[in-house]
Parts: C-alpha cells; sequence; structure tokens
C-alpha cells in the first residue's frame, strides 16, 4: 500500500472505518450487507486512485454499482442462515425483504448493470465490454429466476454463481483491452 501515491494511501486507509463495524452490522441494522458491500468494494476506489491519483465520478459509479451487486448476491447467501439468525437475534437484508427478496435482489442487480454501464462508457468501455455485462445480466437473470429461498442448497449454488458474473467482466475488459492495444 505504502508504494501507491499519498492519495490513495490515504482512500485506503480511510476503509478501515468500515472494516471495523462490518462485524458489528448485523446486531445493529437490516442492512448489514450493505456495509459488507461498502467495505468489500472499497477497492473499485482504491485500484482508480492507483491508477489515476485521483477519484473521478465513473470510480464513485463503479463502486455504487459494486456495493448493490454485493447486497444483491450476500442476501441471496443470508437466506442460508435465515432461521439461526432470526434465532439469536441478527439482521440481514434476507429476513428483511422475506418474501420479497426476488424482486429486491432483481433491482438490486438491475442497478449494478446500469452504474456498471454507465462507468464503462465514461471509462471509454466499447462494445466488448458491452457484450460482456449484456452475459453479466443473462447470468443475473438466471440466479433471480431459478432462485429457491427455502432451499439453502439452491442459495449456495446461485451465491457462488456469482464468480461468473465477475469472470464476464474481467473478461470482458481485459478483451477490450487488449484489442485497442492491438496494432
Amino acid at each position: 500500500l505504502l508504494q501507491f501515491n499519498r492519495f490513495t494511501v490515504w482512500l485506503a486507509i480511510a476503509s478501515l472505518g468500515l472494516v471495523a463495524i462490518y462485524p458489528l452490522a448485523k446486531r445493529i441494522t437490516n442492512w448489514p450487507q450493505l456495509v459488507l458491500g461498502l467495505t468489500f468494494k472499497w477497492g473499485a476506489l482504491v485500484g482508480w486512485a492507483a491508477i489515476t491519483g485521483s477519484l473521478a465520478w465513473p470510480a464513485v459509479v463503479l463502486y455504487a454499482g459494486s456495493v448493490l451487486w454485493t447486497i444483491g448476491y450476500d442476501t441471496i447467501y443470508a437466506h442460508q442462515d435465515k432461521e439461526d439468525d432470526s434465532l439469536i437475534g441478527l439482521k440481514s437484508t434476507a429476513l428483511h425483504f422475506g418474501d420479497r427478496t426476488h424482486l429486491w435482489v432483481a433491482a438490486l442487480y438491475a442497478g449494478a448493470l446500469v452504474c456498471w454501464t454507465i462507468a464503462a462508457i465514461a471509462a471509454g468501455g466499447r462494445l466488448i465490454t458491452l457484450f460482456a455485462l449484456t452475459l453479466a445480466a443473462v447470468q443475473m437473470a438466471w440466479q433471480v429466476k431459478t432462485l429457491d429461498t427455502a432451499d439453502p442448497a439452491n442459495c449456495l449454488a446461485r451465491f457462488k454463481s456469482n464468480t461468473h458474473v465477475g469472470w464476464l467482466l474481467f473478461l470482458g475488459l481485459a478483451a477490450e483491452t487488449l484489442f485497442r492495444a492491438a496494432p
């Protein structure tokens, strides 16, 4: 971390407040998945700052989309623990959303995709990136359509399938970068 520019170092240090409060989130809010997203996706801001030495609005939109994605997939994950969480008095978006989970996860994923698309276009993304985002949207739609919140194995499989979303986006961005760099 100390090898980065000063702005990036201070930005990364600023995440420690979120890191400190995250373990308490399930005790104080119905939205611990929001705190998780804010914490885990801080790297989008740090990565941008490490390259540019500052922040710009596309990085903030990328971060917002990533936070929405995290709330969505971790809500799916939290459905595995909802009975135990309820018994011991912990809170989660799974408990908070209840029977409306499908609608909420669909809206969160849609928001993530809109944010990512705006950030990608603003950062110069073109057809390859947009194609990768479309494939990610199909994968996310499959998750919502096939989600059974009463089946822990189903929830775990849908949660784990988010690695495909990450890989699709990574490969799309990498391919776009290679295509642009080609003579």
